[in-house]
This record gives C-alpha cells, sequence and structure tokens, in this order.
C-alpha cells in the first residue's frame, strides 16, 4: 500500500521518478534563503505557532523528540526550547538545509529521509514534523516509520499548509501563496531558486490529498489520529501511537 501526497504536477518534472531530485535541488539551492521566506510569509508569527503546536502536543522537559524534514531547524529549535533540547534530534534529505541549521540550532542533525529513518526501534517519545509532509514520495511509509520509532504512547505532530474549503478562502490563499510570496520571494532575494521553490511550494499544497486521506493513512499505520485547523490554513496533524490520549 503506497499513497504519494500530491500527483505528477507538469512544470516542475515529467515523472514521479524525479520528484526527490527535484525537491532536493530545490531545497538546496534555497536554503540561504529560507528562513528569510518563512518570517515574511509568517508576519514573523511563525516561531511562536511552532512553539504553541508543540505545547498542544505536551511537548516539556526531559521528552526526547524527532524533528523530521528539519530544514533550517525551526521546529528543532523550539522542541529544544521546551524540553531542554537534550534528547532533540533533527533530520532532513538536504545538505543545504542542513548546513544552515548548523549555524543556528544546537541538537544534533542528521542527513537522511523520513521513510527510512537511522534510528533504533521506540526511541522516541515524540516526533514533529513542519510542512514538509507534501514533499515526501509515500505518506505510509514515512508514517510506518515514525510508528516505529515513537515509544507507547508517543505521539506524532505534523504541521502543513492545507487548501481551504471555502472557495473566498482558496481564493484569497492563491492570491498570497501563489502570486504574492514568489514575487516578494524574488524581489527580496534576488534568487530564481528561491522563488522556484515558492512556486513548487503553493502547487503542492493546491494538488496535495485531502486532510481525510492523510487523517486515515496515519490510523493504517497504526495511529489514533485526529485535525486542529488554525485559521482554516493551518493543519495540525496528530497521531498517538497504542491509545495514548491525545490532547
Amino acid at each position: 500500500m503506497s499513497l504519494a501526497p500530491h500527483p505528477t504536477i507538469e512544470g516542475h518534472y515529467r515523472e514521479a521518478a524525479q520528484r526527490q531530485e527535484y525537491v532536493d535541488t530545490l531545497f538546496d539551492r534555497a536554503a540561504p534563503h529560507y528562513d528569510w521566506i518563512c518570517r515574511v510569509m509568517s508576519f514573523g508569527s511563525g516561531a511562536l505557532y511552532r512553539r504553541q503546536a508543540l505545547q498542544r502536543l505536551g511537548l516539556g522537559p526531559g521528552l526526547s523528540v524527532l524533528d523530521v524534514a528539519t530544514g533550517t531547524g525551526l521546529v528543532a529549535r523550539e522542541a529544544a526550547a521546551l524540553t531542554g533540547g537534550s534528547g532533540v534530534f533533527g533530520l532532513d534529505p538536504s545538505r543545504g538545509m542542513l548546513e544552515q541549521a548548523r549555524r543556528t540550532v544546537g541538537v544534533p542533525l542528521v542527513q537522511a529521509r523520513g521513510e527510512a529513518l537511522p534510528f533504533a526501534d521506540e526511541r522516541f517519545d515524540a516526533l514533529s514534523m513542519g510542512y514538509a509532509l507534501r514533499h515526501v514520495p509515500d505518506l505510509y511509509a514515512a508514517f510506518r516509520e515514525y510508528h516505529r520509532v515513537l515509544r507507547p504512547g508517543g505521539r506524532v505532530l505534523i504541521l502543513e499548509i492545507s487548501r481551504p474549503a471555502s472557495r473566498i478562502g482558496l481564493g484569497l490563499a492563491r492570491l498570497y501563496l501563489k502570486r504574492l510570496i514568489p514575487f516578494i520571494t524574488r524581489v527580496g532575494t534576488g534568487s530564481a531558486d528561491a522563488q522556484r521553490l515558492m512556486d513548487y511550494y503553493w502547487d503542492t499544497i493546491e494538488h496535495c490529498v485531502a486532510p481525510e486521506a492523510i487523517l486515515d493513512a496515519l490510523r493504517r499505520s497504526g495511529f489514533e489520529a485526529a485535525r486542529r485547523v488554525q485559521g482554516g490554513l493551518l493543519s495540525e496533524y496528530v497521531g498517538t501511537k497504542n491509545g495514548g490520549r491525545l490532547g
């Protein structure tokens, strides 16, 4: 059983087999500009939101956390602040992103993919993934690995931008994320690679599988699962291993 987060997207690559190389190259080249883009896109509120989402998950001192697709370490940084840092690891396939993360994040960083985690079974209390679900090749493969490395009662938190359900919301999101953000990115960074990343960012949001499909994949992978929605656009998928209580 497998489930891609979205179909092949024309204008970026021609076949599904080309997607991973395309995505890796995009993130490697845009990495120096990624934190700036995130600050602008969230109007500077991203760090607070990430910390609050981790608090809602139940993160606290002493817990061990794996941040998958850590990128420049934006989620891992907040997780370390909440837990004390000694048990937090960041993981990402992009060498460029990890190079940026090492400048600001004081946690161990590993270059690997979420669907092939280099960690022992039942290693972590929690696992986080920030805005990268759309970039994995197979949701089931990733979720099975997340379930494997979590301890009984452990939780997974997946933060995503979801396509708004209303016509007005979709129109506004498309205007902002498809038109305005790529333009601001090109002007502000001078980088065609950064602009291309943001073009791809919206295209994956618009073509992503429905939230119900993501929840179903989590459940089929062994999690109890629920979804919280913030502002009609931000999704928090929470999965709990072996029947622990959802917050």
